[in-house]
């Protein structure tokens, strides 16, 4: 049955893991040498199927980062948690209308779209509406299967 409204924005699956570390660069070797991640100067790019299109790639970022970062502001935890997401505008629109604390205002790159929330606990969010097709091209495969 069609629907007229536009679709509800939502959360399709995590789309990173983002931590401070005192030494990225040594956390990156460690983990490529020890457990087996295809590593670059960002972290590791884990790719795999979507659920519901096993033809189509997808990616998951994993990235340790300088514990000087502010990235991760106004929060103060170390860690922030990047959810893949549907209809952006919609869903932050959605989020103002229940009263989340929307950080900024969408940003959009070659890559997909992002904007920040913070969750009850002060937990910086990032939504991103992905263009996996970049992050295939760009990578050629070397990422993280």
């Amino acid at each position: 049955m069609e629907n007229d409204q536009p679709q509800k924005g939502r959360v399709t699956g995590v789309g990173g893991i983002f931590f401070k570390s005192s030494n990225p660069e040594d956390s990156r070797l460690w983990y490529s040498k020890n457990l087996g991640l295809t590593t670059n100067e960002y972290g590791s790019l884990f790719e795999y199927r979507e659920g519901s299109d096993p033809e189509k790639i997808a990616y998951l970022q994993w990235s340790p980062m300088a514990t000087n970062t502010d990235y991760f502001e106004p929060s103060g935890h170390s860690f922030m948690i990047n959810f893949r997401v549907k209809n952006i505008e919609r869903l932050v629109d959605q989020l103002r209308e229940s009263g989340v604390h929307v950080v900024d205002d969408i940003e959009t790159y070659e890559y997909g779209k992002f904007v920040h929330i913070l969750d009850p606990d002060g937990v910086k969010i990032e939504l991103w509406e992905p263009v996996d097709s970049v992050f295939t091209r760009l990578y050629d495969g070397k990422t993280t299967k």
